[in-house]
């Protein structure tokens, strides 16, 4: 550089501050940047500002433009300097935009030699922050750069950071700024409602509950954490916990309104919520917390039972096969939704891409965005129709790890979509991410408590009007999921299975109609091993089985007090044995034998190879074709089990010990349980769920319209019945669950029913009779 142009650099403020020396080492390091008339040189609130600009001749313009029109309008001339508020005041961003008046030439200095000299010389640092301190005072200035940087902030914020561009702009227009001393309650659990999200951008907050002086589900709040999300969208807008500053914190507020609104427009933004809140109800004192102040209202009743085409969103993004994954993500953004359906050349539906895709196939392991969109969809479709109900949709979701379904209609054509969100947001709260959740453990310790937590959702369920199979269906689901979990860990430690195998349930698990109070009902069967190597498959399969067993144990599902368990070397076999076991109760047990078999006539299988059990189902209906006699020694033991009603109609109740004056509603169930199950297998019917082998048999026309309608409803009843029995042990009376009914503390409309049922129960026996044995 000239000495002429040194010179002038040490003539400009702040640089006339500096000693020589530094104006010589600084004029050593400067270029020069030429600009002709109408250059932009930056955009407001966009162009990263990395250097320092001194005008050497010409001059620039600086403006915020806003709705088209130019606001706070400045002029820079010779001499004057342009960065140095952005770099050091508002994170590197430019505040207003410049641009080039006329023909211009700049003297630029690298950022990190500003930043070095403002760290040495405080009288030079200290130009800027004055010259900023008096622009603030104009209100649009500090207006602007307050939404500047709101803006940057929110921007590495999660989940404001999922959301584009211009949508973060107008939350920054729109957000409000507030400031709570140390030690300020801002919200108490259960009372406060919550007019706004509160994102904490400097400080720290403490959350939790509060029983007394104690204080349980504690965490603290820093900066970029956000809340209240949970409370607006799942709680009616009470605060769930209480919040309180543990020092000076500043909050930056998006009110209820504007938050909900952009929930409703970005599924990824409200998903940050969602399952956030899925994770902590898996947390029984969170789950408590949440079933206490959210009891379900009239109108939420049978929210489980109503149609998903109540629910689903009409709003359907389509693309071809052939569409590049690129185009496809565009198509996603413009319509603002978190999937994609793809058609083929014929205009079928054959699969889906979802945000989660492009994140996990794409954005993580660098896929080429230009590749067709059908080398990462899921496929085929999964569907589900409008009419099934929200239940079926949710435990589809489940079960498959997903988190879309396509909805489509009475003729089969896709019409929608439906996705976890939109039930979590129409009911409040759902006990669904529990399964999900030890579907995701990585430690078997992480299960051993889930089972703790089931009460209280069963209890939310009854309360929001399900159907007791459908919460039949969901305790299966878990259960089938900690199972699928344990096994597993297992075969972690144990090696690879040395043998094809399935690891099946039994009984009540079997029949997918397991409540709180169930034991272990389960065994092993492998296939038939070489001689050689069969004791080496027997020995594995069998620690196996102790492991499972053992676990299960912990987890909170008992031993079988019969000992039906596959850590019983009697019931961890290969399938020849198994063949031979079930040939011994068809051709050669008598009765009492049979009695104690007949869950085994109830399997199924939950983890390994299923053609294991297609293998032993086939057996057994082939052997039972022709077999009647076998059909009247499964009939002789069902009828000893009587309905509890004496002959005036009165109920029959234990007379003396610790279940005086009840009776056990699951030995009540019983008659309708075998019925289903006898004549399942003598119809060769392969489903062991009592509800559904009624529904096979009504299709079978085994039973009439009025039968079906008579032994469902009645299964039904008695099934609520003992879901609220045992809701009752555990929450109210603090005891294990049980299944002894007192019927003088039911309703005289449920003690009518119960007569009803049980009378109703008598008559079906007697066709059972009949129709095996000849009796009448």
């Amino acid at each position: 550089m000239k000495t002429q142009d040194v010179s002038f650099i040490s003539g400009c403020p702040p640089f006339n501050l500096l000693p020589n020396n530094e104006i010589m080492t600084i004029g050593g390091q400067i270029t020069e940047l030429p600009l002709t008339k109408s250059h932009i040189l930056s955009v407001q609130g966009k162009t990263k500002i990395d250097k320092i600009y001194i005008i050497k001749n010409g001059a620039l313009e600086l403006y915020y433009e806003k709705f088209g029109k130019k606001t706070l309008t400045g002029k820079l001339i010779t001499g004057n300097i342009f960065g140095g508020i952005s770099i050091l005041m508002n994170s590197g961003i430019s505040v207003r935009s410049v641009v080039a008046k006329e023909d211009t030439i700049l003297y630029v200095i690298d950022g990190k030699i500003f930043r070095d000299i403002c760290n040495r010389y405080k009288h030079f640092y200290e130009y800027f922050v004055n010259t900023f301190s008096k622009r603030m005072l104009d209100e649009s200035y500090a207006t602007i750069v307050a939404t500047n940087q709101a803006f940057l902030f929110l921007s590495q914020t999660v989940p404001f950071s999922f959301l584009p561009r211009n949508e973060l702009e107008k939350i920054a227009s729109r957000i409000e700024t507030c400031h709570y001393p140390e030690n300020t309650i801002l919200f108490i659990q259960d009372k406060t409602e919550m007019d706004a999200l509160y994102i904490i951008q400097k400080g720290a907050a403490e959350r939790y509950y509060g029983y007394g002086d104690k204080k349980t589900l504690r965490g603290i709040l820093g900066e970029g954490d956000v809340y209240g999300g949970i409370s607006l969208l799942l709680n009616k807008g009470i605060s769930v916990r209480t919040l309180k500053t543990i020092e000076n914190t500043y909050f930056y507020k998006l009110s209820k309104n504007h938050f909900i609104a952009i929930c409703e427009q970005y599924p990824v933004f409200i998903e940050y919520f969602t399952d956030t809140f899925g994770k902590r109800m898996l947390d029984r004192s969170y789950a408590a917390i949440i079933t206490k102040t959210s009891l379900p209202k009239t109108a939420d009743i049978g929210f489980h039972d109503q149609p998903v085409k109540n629910f689903f969103q009409k709003k359907l993004v389509t693309c071809g096969v052939d569409t590049s994954i690129r185009n496809a993500a565009n198509l996603m953004s413009q319509h603002r939704v978190s999937s994609i359906f793809i058609k083929n050349p014929k205009q079928h539906f054959v699969g889906v891409v979802t945000d989660n895709d492009l994140r996990k196939k794409v954005v993580a392991s660098g896929y080429d965005i230009d590749k067709p969109v059908s080398d990462i969809m899921s496929s085929p479709l999964k569907t589900i129709s409008n009419e099934a109900m929200v239940f079926e949709a949710l435990m589809t979701m489940m079960q498959k790890n997903i988190k879309h379904l396509a909805v489509s209609d009475t003729n089969g054509r896709v019409s929608g979509i439906i996705t976890n969100q939109d039930f979590l947001t129409a009911q409040g709260q759902s006990p669904f991410y529990l399964m999900h959740e030890i579907s995701a453990v990585t430690d078997k310790k992480e299960i051993f408590n889930k089972h703790k937590q089931l009460p209280k959702i069963i209890q939310g369920l009854i309360n929001s009007g399900a159907k007791a199979k459908n919460i039949n269906r969901l305790i299966t689901a878990i259960s089938d999921a900690s199972l699928y979990k344990i096994i597993e860990f297992a075969i972690d430690e144990l090696g690879p299975p040395p043998a094809n195998f399935i690891f099946m349930t039994l009984g009540s698990e079997g029949r997918r109609e397991q409540t709180l109070k169930t034991d272990q009902d389960n065994a092993i069967i492998f296939e038939d091993q070489p001689e050689h190597s069969g004791d080496r498959a027997g020995a594995y399969f069998l620690k196996m089985g102790e492991k499972v067993c053992n676990w299960l144990d912990r987890a909170g599902y008992d031993f079988c007090k019969g000992n039906v368990m596959a850590k019983n070397p009697h019931w961890c076999q290969p399938l020849s044995i198994w063949k031979g076991y079930f040939s011994k109760w068809i051709f050669n047990a008598d009765p009492e034998d049979l009695l104690q078999a007949s869950i085994f006539f109830d399997f199924r299988g939950v983890y390994g190879n299923p053609q294991i059990i297609n293998d032993l189902h086939s057996y057994l209906f082939d052997s039972l074709v022709g077999w009647a006699g076998f059909f009247r020694n499964l009939t002789e033991n069902a009828l000893h089990f009587k309905p509890p009603i004496g002959f005036f109609r009165n109920f029959v109740v234990e007379s003396r010990g610790r279940h005086r004056n009840v009776f056990d509603i699951k030995r009540a169930m019983v008659p309708i349980v075998d019925f289903a199950r006898i004549y399942a297998l003598k119809h060769n019917i392969k489903e062991t769920n009592t509800q559904e082998r009624l529904v096979q048999l009504y299709r079978k026309k085994v039973i009439s319209r009025h039968e079906y309608d008579e032994l469902e409803q009645s299964y039904s009843f008695l099934m609520q019945l003992r879901f609220v029995r045992q809701i009752t042990a555990i929450i109210k009376e603090e005891a294990a669950a049980d299944n002894y009914v007192n019927p003088r503390k039911l309703s005289s409309i449920e003690q009518t029913m119960l007569k009803e049922i049980f009378k109703r129960t008598e008559k079906f026996q007697a066709k059972l009779g009949f129709d095996f044995i000849g009796i009448n």
